[in-house]
């Protein structure tokens, strides 16, 4: 079990906020942490892992890693961190970047072999694709076999194909040691894929928490369909209107009526959904 409550003053360029999160979270959970950019998100990692302080109290198991007395450093707290700049020693094999953690070459070897990287345990991380390299930065995260792994978006980078070949691998691992895990991620499929519980940070407040599909589906009624989206253009073809609807990484067109092109507006964060077979579209 882990329980979190913290709290710290953050200076953003907006506006100046507390993060102030209380919360517990099972052992052997897989948290996904959403929110827009600058909710806190990335510093609750960083407060967790030991790189930034707060106020108030962290407990790992019957482990204190923060309280008003304590501060227990990132070396002693038992974690595996995944950046999104991968983080590796350029100057060393595959395999030495494993080791360099802790020198246990049959740990090394089967993490190499659950991610498909044994073939290129020789080589450096320059060589290597980003989506190797980030296979790297995961498997050497797991070579202290972490109570805590936490993940920083580490697949924003990656290409769909690769971003779901990871997202497997990383929920196998998950399982396997038996780790838990919190992970940052904007990508909807993503966390609907790999994450057990969602936690939303709004301003530094959790605003909601709940399972994937209670968080991420947000159809109603009769809907059959509900998703979010940028409206990047309204266009007249022949008598009737289409709206360009940026949906994840996917262009759709909507054809809505005169009265719906005349109160929206480019740039507009849309919801479109449907009942039947009627799409609707409905500014925020």
């Amino acid at each position: 079990m882990i329980k979190i409550n913290i709290k710290k003053n953050l200076h953003g360029s907006q506006a100046d906020m507390l993060l102030d999160v209380n919360i517990e979270i099972k052992s052997g959970d897989f948290i996904a942490l959403s929110g827009k950019s600058g909710s806190g998100k990335t510093t609750l990692l960083r407060i967790l892992a030991g790189l930034e302080k707060a106020t108030g109290n962290l407990h790992v198991d019957d482990k204190v890693w923060l309280d008003e007395n304590k501060f227990m450093p990132v070396q002693k707290r038992e974690i595996g961190f995944v950046f999104q700049d991968y983080a590796l020693f350029e100057n060393m094999s595959v395999l030495d970047n494993l080791l360099y953690v802790q020198k246990d070459k049959k740990l090394a070897d089967h993490l190499l072999h659950v991610t498909e990287l044994s073939e290129l345990r020789n080589r450096v991380p320059n060589t290597l694709s980003g989506g190797q390299k980030q296979r790297v930065a995961l498997c050497r995260a797991m070579m202290k076999r972490p109570k805590l792994l936490l993940l920083d978006e580490p697949l924003s980078a990656l290409d769909t194909t690769m971003r779901t070949k990871l997202q497997n691998e990383i929920l196998t691992l998950h399982k396997e040691f038996g780790t838990t895990t919190i992970m940052v991620s904007h990508d909807p499929s993503e966390i609907y894929r790999l994450a057990s519980r969602v936690v939303v940070l709004e301003h530094g407040k959790i605003i909601n928490d709940g399972t994937p599909k209670d968080i991420l589906l947000r159809t109603s009624g009769s809907q059959k369909f509900s998703f979010e989206g940028e409206l990047l253009e309204i266009k007249k073809v022949d008598i009737i209107f289409v709206a360009i609807i940026s949906i994840g990484q996917q262009l759709v067109e909507i054809v809505v009526s005169q009265e719906e092109a005349k109160s929206l507006k480019v740039g507009d964060l849309v919801n479109v959904s449907t009942k039947a077979f009627s799409p609707t579209i409905t500014a925020y």
